[in-house]
């Protein structure tokens, strides 16, 4: 799948000039965001939720599978086992500050993903999709640790979500002002918006030696005080 192609229920119906159309713009921001929020109906009202996640381009669902992980204990499990859901991202990328309030926005990506919740069974399938969501936050990190035992593999459920029904949409550069307001003089522009990541702080019963996967994670990211 090379294109985004929205179904009825993420077809953009305003702002279309920010639409994103090119599946690869997609597959980056996912590579670039570290939560995503999970929107179901629970009973009687809707539940938003931030989480963790992980990314298969080759995964067997269409479009390539998004990988979820909970709690066999969670309440919110029931009510999106075999259910439709909603999954949504945004990376902010600017402030765009304009000459009036109307005019104000944002520099963003952001995209959608609607598909029905399946539950991932097969032993080999769940391993590798906890793998991937710790490397979503630490790329390489999941081969530096211990596989899971079959307690913790017990108490954790794993969930996927089909890529292939989502939108995006994008926003990026100054504000598109007024030409009166413009005339008038007052300062327009955006302020540049990107994460850091400060130095690691080594756990009270660790040694200090950073290891290479989390240097690396800090150095790709532009850290704050600490070198690569």
């Amino acid at each position: 799948m090379s294109s985004l192609s929205p179904t009825p229920r993420t077809t953009v119906t305003r702002g279309r000039n920010r639409l994103v159309t090119d599946r690869d713009a997609l597959h980056a921001l996912l590579a670039d965001a570290l939560v995503a929020h999970l929107g179901f109906v629970a009973g009687d009202h809707p539940v938003v939720l931030p989480t963790a996640f992980g990314v298969d381009l080759d995964g067997p669902d269409e479009g390539g599978s998004l990988y979820l992980h909970g709690s066999v204990a969670a309440g919110w499990l029931r009510s999106v086992r075999g259910a439709t859901v909603c999954v949504s991202f945004t990376e902010l990328d600017g402030l765009v500050t304009a000459r009036s309030g109307f005019h104000h926005s944002m520099n963003y990506r952001s995209a959608v993903v609607i598909g029905v919740v399946r539950e991932v069974e097969d032993p080999d399938e769940r391993a590798r999709a906890l793998d991937l969501v710790v490397d979503q936050m630490v790329p390489g990190r999941a081969a530096t640790l211990r596989p899971p035992t079959r307690k913790e593999l017990a108490a954790t459920v794993v969930l996927a979500v089909p890529l292939a029904e989502a939108s995006m949409k994008a926003r990026a550069g100054g504000p598109v002002d007024d030409e009166v307001d413009v005339a008038a003089g007052v300062w327009g522009g955006h302020v540049p918006v990107r994460r850091v990541l400060g130095a690691p702080v080594s756990a009270e019963d660790s040694h200090d030696e950073v290891p290479p996967d989390v240097r690396s994670r800090v150095a790709a990211a532009g850290s704050v005080g600490f070198g690569a």
